[in-house]
C-alpha cells in the first residue's frame, strides 16, 4: 500500500485540487456544526434511504440493455430459462455483471420469493444499495478534496441532477461502472495527496479500477487516464508497473476469464472481442449514429442540464486540471465513436456534478465572508451560522424546480407502456391466463423472461446485426408493412399466440388481420407523450383470443 502524505489540504492547482491549498478548504468549512458531525455510516443511511425511495419511483423503459444484457442472462442462469442476445453468442459480454444479479435470484428462489412482483422490484432495490455507496465515495472524494462543505454541497448536486435519478438505479452495466469509477478515483494518489482522515491506497484502486474494467471495457478510457497520469507522477514507476498493475491486473482478468469459461463452456476472452466488435469494426454503428461533437453539443450538456453553468464554474474556480481533463478526455474518446448513448459517459457526471458543489460551496464562503465584514459585533465561531444570501436561494430553488419535474416525468411517465404491459402479463401468467405472447413491436422494447418469470413460449422480432450489408432485419420489415409481415407470420402458426402486445401506432394498421384472427383488446397502457426515434408510440396494446379470452370474460 503506498500513502502519501499530504503537503496542503488541496495540493497545487495543476495537482487536482485547488489552487488556494489550506486556505480554501478552511473557507468551505465555514459551514454548520450538524455539516461537520457527519459520519460516513449515516451519510450512507440517508444515501440508501434516498435511493430505495428512488427506485420505487422509476417505472419507465429507458434502454434494453437494462434487462436484456444482465437480468435475463442471470434469471437463464438460475431458472434455466431466458433469452441470450446475439452479444452473449458471440463472446463479446462477461458473465461478472450478470453474475450480481444472479446471487440475488438465487437467494429469491431458494426462500420462495420469486413472485412477480419482487422479481420486478427486487433488482432496483439490490442496485439502489451500490447507488447509495457511489454517493458516499461522492462524498468522501469531494471531502478529501476541498473539505466538508463541498461535499455536501457535491451530495446535494448528485441527488439533485434529473438523470443520475433516472439513470443510476437501472440495472446498466454502466451504473455499476460508475460507482466503481468514483470509488476507484477516491483511492488514487494522481487524483488527490493523502490526509488524516482519508489516506490514499492505489492497490485498493488497482482493484476497483479492474473490475470496472472487467465489467464494461471502455472503462478502460477512464483507466488510461488516471493511470497514465500516475505513472508519470510516481517516483517509483518500475514497481507500479511490476508490483502492482500487472499481477492486480492479471489476477482480476485471470478472475473473469475464468468465470467466462465456466460460463460459456469455452475459452473466451472477452474484452478482445469487445474491442474488435465496437472499435475496430465500429459494430455498433448498426444501431444508429451520431455526429462527432454530440456528447459536447447536446448529450453530456443534457444529462447536467441546469447544472451545467456550475459545473463549468467549478471547473474555472477550482483549477482542478486533472479532474477537469479527464471529463474532456472521456467525451473526446467516446466522440470518436460513432453509436453515442447518454449512458456511456455516465462514470464522469457525478466528477461535472462535484464541480457544482464547488461552485455552491464558494456562493456559500462568499456569503459568510461579506455577512461577517458588515457586522462590528464579532459572532463566536461556534454559534456562527451562514445566511444563504437571496442569490445562494435562487440559484438552489432553480436547480430544484428544474431538475426535480424532469426527473419525475422521466422515471414516473414517459415510455413506461412497455414496463406496465410486461408487469400485467406476468401477473396474469401466474394466474394460468397466459400461455404464449408474440411481441410485434421493434426488438427488445419490453423486458422479457427476467419480469414475466414464467416458462411459456414468447417471440420477439429479431434484430441481430446482418453480415450482409443493406439487409433489413425482422423488425425493421415490420415496420415498413406491419399487415404484410404479420400475415406471413400467422401463416406459419401451428398454433396462435394467446396474447398479442403491439404500440398503438401498428395496432391501428393491424385492425382486419386481429379480426380476422379473433384477437380483441384486453389491456391498453400510456406509453409517451411525444416520440423519441421513432414515431409516437403513445400506448401499449394487449389482445388475447381463444380459451384465454374466455378465461377473461369469468371473471
Amino acid at each position: 500500500m503506498e500513502i502519501r502524505k499530504r503537503k496542503n489540504a488541496d495540493g497545487d492547482g495543476d495537482g487536482g485540487s485547488s489552487a488556494n491549498g489550506e486556505d480554501d478548504r478552511n473557507s468551505f468549512n465555514l459551514s454548520s456544526k450538524s455539516a461537520r458531525n457527519r459520519s460516513p455510516s449515516r451519510i450512507f443511511l440517508l444515501c440508501l434511504a434516498f435511493r430505495v425511495v428512488n427506485a420505487l419511483l422509476i417505472q419507465t423503459y429507458f434502454n434494453p440493455d437494462e434487462h436484456w444484457q444482465s437480468l435475463e442472462v442471470a434469471h437463464r442462469t438460475v431458472f434455466g430459462y431466458g433469452y441470450l442476445t446475439w452479444e452473449w453468442k458471440r463472446g463479446i459480454r462477461s458473465y461478472l455483471h450478470p453474475m450480481v444479479f444472479a446471487f440475488l435470484y438465487k437467494v429469491l428462489e431458494v426462500t420462495g420469493l420469486d413472485t412477480p412482483y419482487v422479481m420486478r422490484k427486487a433488482p432496483r432495490l439490490m442496485q439502489s444499495v451500490f447507488s447509495a455507496l457511489g454517493d458516499l465515495y461522492l462524498y468522501k472524494l469531494s471531502d478529501a478534496l476541498y473539505g466538508e462543505n463541498v461535499a455536501s454541497w457535491s451530495l446535494f448536486c448528485q441527488m439533485a441532477n434529473w438523470f443520475m435519478f433516472f439513470c443510476l438505479n437501472r440495472t446498466f452495466s454502466n451504473c455499476l461502472e460508475t460507482v466503481l469509477t468514483i470509488m476507484g478515483l477516491y483511492y488514487w494518489p494522481s487524483i488527490r495527496d493523502a490526509s488524516k482522515d482519508y489516506p490514499v491506497n492505489r492497490k485498493w484502486g488497482l482493484v476497483i479500477a479492474a473490475l470496472a474494467c472487467a465489467i464494461r471495457p471502455t472503462s478502460a478510457i477512464i483507466w488510461l487516464f488516471v493511470g497514465m497520469l500516475e505513472l508519470f507522477l510516481t517516483p517509483n514507476k518500475l514497481n507500479f508497473i511490476i508490483l502492482e498493475v500487472i499481477p492486480i491486473g492479471s489476477l482480476v482478468l485471470g478472475f473473469t476469464c475464468l468465470l467466462d469459461r465456466v460460463m460459456y463452456g469455452s475459452w473466451v476472452i472477452v474484452p478482445l472481442n469487445f474491442l474488435k466488435f465496437n472499435f475496430l469494426s465500429s459494430g455498433g454503428d448498426y444501431y444508429g449514429t451520431h455526429p462527432w461533437h454530440w456528447y459536447f453539443s447536446q448529450g453530456f450538456l443534457v444529462m447536467l442540464l441546469t447544472f451545467t453553468p456550475f459545473s463549468i464554474y467549478g471547473v474555472i474556480k477550482s483549477k482542478n486540471q486533472k479532474l477537469s481533463a479527464l471529463i474532456l478526455w472521456v467525451l473526446a474518446v467516446y466522440s470518436i465513436l460513432g453509436h453515442k448513448e447518454f449512458r456511456f459517459v455516465l462514470p464522469v457526471l457525478p466528477i461535472a456534478l462535484i464541480f457544482s458543489g464547488y461552485a455552491f460551496a464558494q456562493m456559500e464562503a462568499s456569503d459568510s465572508s461579506s455577512s461577517s465584514i458588515t457586522k462590528k459585533k464579532k459572532v463566536p465561531r461556534k454559534n456562527h451560522i451562514i445566511k444563504w444570501s437571496p442569490k445562494l436561494r435562487l440559484s438552489v430553488g432553480f436547480l430544484l424546480a428544474t431538475n426535480i419535474p424532469m426527473a419525475l416525468y422521466m422515471s414516473l411517465y414517459h415510455q413506461r407502456g412497455t414496463e406496465d404491459a410486461m408487469n400485467y402479463l406476468s401477473e396474469e401468467a401466474y394466474k394460468g391466463r397466459v400461455k404464449s405472447i408474440l411481441f410485434l413491436m421493434p426488438c427488445h422494447s419490453t423486458p422479457y423472461y427476467s419480469t414475466l418469470h414464467s416458462n411459456i413460449p414468447m417471440q420477439f422480432l429479431d434484430c441481430t446485426p446482418s453480415e450482409e450489408k443493406g439487409k433489413l432485419d425482422e423488425s425493421d420489415q415490420f415496420l415498413m408493412d406491419p399487415l404484410s409481415f404479420a400475415s406471413e407470420l400467422a401463416r406459419n402458426w401451428s398454433e396462435p399466440p394467446s396474447h398479442i402486445v403491439l404500440f398503438a401506432s401498428e395496432a391501428t394498421k393491424l385492425g382486419d388481420f386481429m379480426i380476422q384472427h379473433s384477437y380483441k383488446e384486453v389491456k391498453r397502457f400510456f406509453h409517451a407523450h411525444f416520440k423519441v426515434d421513432r414515431d409516437l408510440q403513445s400506448s401499449v396494446v394487449v389482445y388475447t383470443t381463444g380459451s384465454s379470452l374466455l378465461l377473461y370474460k369469468t371473471d
